[in-house]
This record gives C-alpha cells, structure tokens and sequence, in this order.
C-alpha cells in the first residue's frame, strides 16, 4: 500500500472525512462523571495520542468509542454510527469497523496464534477457510510474525504477544484503531520496537489511530496530534504541529 503523503498535517487533515466526531459531550462510568464538555475529532490520517495519568479518562474514552460504556450526554459518531442512538443489534457492526488493542494481549492461552486470529474471524461471521488463511498471513505479515503462526501465546515474548494482538486489530480491514496502552505491560526496548511498528504500519495503511499511553518519550519520538486528559477535561495540543513548522523553515 502506498504510504501517506503527510501524516498528521493539520491542513491535509482537515478536508479528511472525520471517523469520530465529538462535541459537547460528556463521558460518564456508570453515573460518574469522567470528563466533561468534550469536543474531539479523529480524521482519516490522523494518529492521535491520548495522553493524561492513569485515572485521566483516556480508556474511558476509548470504551465509550466503542461501545463498552454508555454515551448519552452530547452528540458522538464513530465511523458513521450514532453513539446516542446505537441499539444492541448496532454494537457488533461497529465494532467490526474497529480494532482494538489492549494493553494485556486478551489471547486465548489454550489456542495457537493462527487459531487465536481464526477464532476473532469466525466470530465475526466469516466462514470460507482459505480467505481466513489469506486475511490470517496478510495481518502476521504486517507485524513480521509470520513464523510464529503454530506458536501458542505461553511460547512467546510479551512483545511477540502484543504483536499478535495488533495483527488481531488489523484482521477486519478497520476504519479505526483504538490502542489502549498497548506498551503499558513492556520494557523499554519491547516498547519502542512496538511503537515502531503502530506507526510503520499507520504509515502504510493510512488507518487513522487513537494511542492511549501516558509515556511522553513516545511522543518525542512519533509525533501525532495530542489532546490531554486531566481534571476531567480533554484539551488539544497543537505543539508538535509548531515545533514541525519551525523545523521546515530551518
């Protein structure tokens, strides 16, 4: 796939279909207010951090995204669903149109990698065996695990594991990724090689991406749109976008 002309251009970004569109919104935990008068927008080729210390909101946000938590203050739509209106028979279509990332892998222990990625498949509706072989090698080449394929998950490194969650995320093709500290339960160098990868891969899909993590140095590293959640608000960070413009006109 052809990779990006501009990743993260705030110009380019702009005449981008939005794949979520927030406004006026409130993010709630059962009856507890989370964050409050939020207005937050994702386009297709935007990677986007979430940043703020633990307890700030970020996964509240990101399972409010995808339905886990219910959204009933403001207007919200994900990838052309109605978080408002959403009805039971909805969530499963649009979680069909994401990927989700989680910072503890979520993989079936008892399962081998190819059986683990074939179980997500099947789960969705998918039934013809060569196209799931087909969608299966297409997602572990992505993430350069393709020899691992008969491997079971107690046979593999915690970044060989998170490695096949991403492939997870990608099986579907989806319109938006949602990581939720997906390097959280990694050392530093599992870390980075991790990150790397989010963002080859971003590079070449142009899938738009939420990263929740509350470790700066990737920021540094792998620049993106920042907004930051803290005292229950979500606020936007346009530094990186400055800091670029600076570094052009050098």
């Amino acid at each position: 796939m052809a990779e990006a002309v501009a990743i993260n251009n705030p110009i380019v970004s702009k005449i981008m279909p939005r794949v979520v569109d927030i406004k006026n919104a409130k993010i709630m935990h059962h009856d507890h207010l989370v964050l409050d008068n939020v207005n937050f927008e994702v386009r297709k080729g935007d990677f986007v951090y979430l940043i703020g210390r633990t307890g700030s909101g970020k996964s509240s946000l990101l399972r409010t995204l995808y339905g886990d938590l219910e959204f009933n203050h403001g207007e919200a739509d994900v990838c052309g669903y109605s978080l408002k209106s959403l009805s039971r028979s909805d969530l499963p279509n649009l979680r069909r149109r994401l990927g989700i990332v989680f910072q503890d892998f979520q993989l079936l222990t008892d399962r081998t990698v190819f059986e683990n990625l074939e179980f997500m498949l099947r789960a969705i509706g998918w039934s013809d065996s060569i196209k799931i072989k087909s969608a299966i090698e297409e997602s572990l080449d992505l993430v350069s695990l393709t020899d691992k394929i008969k491997k079971f998950p107690n046979q593999l490194s915690g970044g060989e594991q998170q490695r096949v969650s991403i492939a997870r995320a990608l099986l579907n093709h989806p319109e938006l990724i949602l990581a939720d500290e997906p390097t959280g339960n990694l050392d530093p160098e599992t870390t980075d090689e991790i990150m790397s990868l989010f963002y080859s891969i971003f590079k070449k899909t142009q899938t738009p991406m939420i990263f929740a993590t509350h470790n700066y140095q990737l920021i540094a590293k792998y620049p993106g749109i920042i907004y930051m959640c803290a005292y229950n608000r979500l606020s936007r960070d346009d530094s990186h976008f400055k800091q670029a413009q600076a570094q052009q006109q050098q």
